[in-house]
């Protein structure tokens, strides 16, 4: 079995250089990668360097090597076709089926997965032009990232932003290890929590826990790659943002329930995994306690924080969405879950056995996936990107039918 066959699409837009590091990383990691550039993207990175950089010949008209008939034969043979960046006009093109170059050519000759990830200045994202072709692109089947936020071409902030390249690979590789042409999460928003919670004790002090959010970034990865609108709600994490989430930052199990019950407003799927605190100080100390020679400490009074995950399932935005919780135990792992789903509520409960050197901030992860009508599902011990992908597969299932 040969390399898989990736076309990298690159259109003129000043974030064209970044596509170099990701052309990296497909080729350090066993794909064949043909570099498809427009002309104008050549006013950023000339044509040698894609040619160097992939090993492959880098072409932008049907007219060269016309014997070989690029303009059918690059997008009939991809495994991926992947777009970075994609302009306005870009996207426009390929929404209308245009062909007046070889990229637009291959766009309409591919039958594989094909994964555009948008760079452009805010005004022009938003413009409701764009969000019609990103709509009707999104529609036939194609996956488009939703640009990140930050610094622009100039002064100026907002989305619009190339995703990090690194993150644009993992929506690449993992559209590639599902060998599935259409997302099955596509026209669907799911908002997932990640991380661990802090409650302030004082200016410097908290109470928190272990959870390094990995899980619940390797949920929302594996949703983006599915074609999901992904609302992360991220607690205390240090990770990278994953191409194509909005991450909302909070910090305390408070401000998690407010930006969680906002987000699933109009969410078909909401994914509770953070490990939010049960308790928080009773009160907050506006300066540093002070130890004093010869006392003991003060003990410290606590009061329950809500139940985020008990209140979305008993009171849910919208009909048929799906809450999915999870169980971190120690002890009488299944039967401690078992109880969890009862009393909370959600449709799904993933249950897994945690400690200090077991799951939290581990790459691996195993769990039970018990289910309200009452099946279970074993998960091995694996990558917490496998597990995810268990987990869209069972909420899959579980999902209306989208309404036309």
């Amino acid at each position: 079995m040969g390399k898989p066959k990736v076309v990298l699409g690159v259109s003129g837009g000043i974030a064209a250089y970044k596509s170099c590091e990701l052309l990296r990383l497909l080729t350090e990691s066993g794909h064949d990668v043909r570099v498809v550039p427009t002309a104008a993207s050549l006013n950023f990175v000339g044509e040698a360097t894609w040619a160097a950089l992939s090993g492959n010949p880098a072409s932008t008209e049907v007219w060269e090597s016309v014997h070989e008939v690029p303009h059918v034969r690059i997008g009939q043979s991809a495994d991926l076709v992947v777009v970075a960046p994609a302009t306005a006009d870009l996207l426009a093109k390929a929404a209308h089926g245009l062909a007046d170059d070889l990229l637009t050519n291959t766009l309409l000759t591919a039958r594989c997965p094909v994964v555009f990830a948008p760079a452009m200045h805010t005004e022009m994202w938003e413009h409701p032009a764009t969000q019609e072709n990103v709509a009707t692109l999104r529609r036939r089947g194609a996956l488009v990232i939703e640009p990140a936020v930050g610094r622009l071409t100039g002064k100026d902030t907002g989305k619009g932003r190339l995703p990090d390249p690194a993150e644009i690979y993992e929506v690449c590789r993992r559209v590639l290890a599902r060998g599935v042409d259409e997302p099955d999460l596509v026209g669907r928003h799911v908002v997932i929590s990640a991380g661990g919670t802090r409650e302030p004790l004082d200016p410097v002090r908290f109470l928190g826990n272990r959870s390094s959010g990995k899980q619940g970034y390797a949920l929302a990865r594996t949703a983006v790659a599915r074609g999901a609108r992904v609302t992360l709600v991220a607690a205390n994490t240090a990770l990278a943002d994953p191409a194509g989430a909005d991450v909302v930052r909070v910090g305390t199990a408070v401000q998690l329930r407010e930006a969680v019950l906002k987000a699933a407003a109009d969410a078909d799927v909401v994914v509770m995994a953070a490990a939010v605190a049960d308790f928080r100080p009773a009160e907050y100390a506006g300066g540093k306690i002070k130890k004093k020679d010869g006392q003991d400490p003060a003990p410290v009074a606590l009061v329950r924080n809500p139940d985020v995950l008990a209140e979305i399932s008993a009171d849910r935005a919208r009909d048929g969405q799906v809450v999915v919780g999870f169980a971190a135990e120690t002890d009488d792992v299944l039967a401690n879950g078992r109880a969890k789903l009862l009393r909370k509520g959600c449709d799904l409960l993933v249950v897994n056995e945690v400690g200090e050197a077991r799951t939290f901030g581990s790459e691996e992860n195993e769990a039970v996936i018990l289910a309200s009508e009452g099946s279970e599902i074993q998960v091995p011990y694996g990558p917490k990107e496998a597990l995810a992908e268990v987990i869209w597969d069972q909420v899959s299932v579980r999902l209306a039918p989208r309404r036309a």
